[in-house]
């Protein structure tokens, strides 16, 4: 994400985005719940860089990877295909607009959004399109699958749901403001944040508002969610866990800092990132801090997790590998440009992208 206008919150949220489930389905968040658990394990000791892709432009999105391919948007307007394995162009699908969200695959079709205000359906094997669907603005939301059906947002403040298989519209939901985040879905809901600062549950078979929570900021941070809450940072500094039935305020914890990175939650933990340059560990159920880490940039970048590990950038130029437990460092990466992208994990390498357009891949 750029820092220019609301560009740079779109990366983490959508923008921000990314990873690796297997099966041939992947999404932003790594699941609709959009909870950042990784299928796979990262390293805890860093050994080395697999391989780096140069794109032509800038690069805001983040990769997601479904089998044995790393999805990318660029700013040219192509969605690359990279091979998992050694980072070569498989194949690249072309679109009117720049590309700052994750893609969400499901069997053999890749989901994208564009800022030429599509939303795209593009078929694995051959790269043809399938299906496109046209909002009336920007595409900044990276969209998520769940049973055939898939829901994002669009800068037109509409929150869509359309058929995966035909593009056909289940319906739309007017959210009286830009939506850049991914929605998280679970059970009958559909979770949205939007620019005029409310977190929104949705019943995702009707379309209906179920209810709204106001923090009167914009939130860019998208929706993670559990059994019990929904999770999300705003530009009031604040971290949030919310009720998922009544809409009621469970915690809230302040850092120093706009939040634009979405949470990942796992154990009884949940884990993000601050503008403030930290990363934080949180008690899930009461907000008590558990840790905190200090990188020497503004965060962005949304955490993903294993059993062991935080993965998350830092526009200092760092990739950094946290311990889960306690907060210490295990490993960094560093590269020659800022990252506001979230990593992910496959094949036991963590795959990120850095905002001059280069693609890494590190062991």
């Amino acid at each position: 994400m750029m820092i220019r206008g609301l560009v740079l919150p779109f990366i983490l949220m959508a923008s921000f985005l990314l990873s690796a489930c297997g099966g041939g389905t992947a999404m932003y968040r790594e699941n609709a719940a959009h909870n950042g658990r990784a299928n796979d394990s990262g390293p805890e000791k860093l050994n080395r860089l697999v391989w780096k892709f140069s794109a032509p432009d800038k690069v805001y999105s983040s990769p997601v990877v479904a089998d044995d391919t790393v999805y990318i948007g660029c700013k040219d307007g192509y969605l690359y295909a990279l091979d998992l394995e050694d980072g070569h162009v498989k194949w690249k699908f072309k679109t009117a607009g720049n590309i700052e969200a994750s893609v969400a695959v499901k069997g053999n079709t890749v989901y994208v959004g564009s800022w030429d205000n599509y939303l795209y359906a593009v078929d694995v094997n051959t790269h043809n399109l399938k299906w496109k669907y046209r909002t009336s603005g920007q595409v900044y939301s990276s969209p998520s699958i769940k049973n055939g059906v898939v829901y994002f947002g669009s800068k037109d403040n509409n929150l869509y749901a359309v058929d995966a298989e035909t593009g056909a519209e289940k319906w739309s939901f007017n959210a009286k403001s830009g939506v850049y985040t991914s929605p998280a879905v679970s059970g009958d809901s559909v979770y949205i944040g939007t620019l005029d600062g409310y977190l929104r549950s949705i019943n995702k078979k009707s379309g209906q508002e179920q209810w709204k929570f106001a923090t009167r900021q914009r939130i860019f941070s998208s929706p993670s969610v559990d059994t019990k809450h929904v999770y999300f940072g705003s530009y009031d500094k604040y971290a949030r866990a919310i009720n998922l039935k009544t809409g009621q305020e469970v915690w809230k914890k302040k850092t120093a800092g706009k939040i634009f990175s979405s949470l990942a939650v796992s154990g009884g933990s949940v884990f993000l990132g601050s503008a403030d340059s930290y990363i934080y560990a949180y008690d899930r159920k009461t907000g008590r801090r558990h840790w905190e880490y200090k990188t020497n940039g503004a965060i962005f970048s949304s955490p993903v997790v294993d059993s062991s590990t935080v993965f998350i950038g830092s526009t200092d130029g760092n990739l950094y590998a946290i311990n889960i437990n306690n907060g210490s460092l295990r490993w960094k990466y560093g590269v020659d440009d800022k990252i506001y992208s979230s990593p992910t994990i496959a094949d036991g390498k963590v795959i990120f992208s850095a905002v001059g357009g280069e693609v890494f891949a590190v062991e």
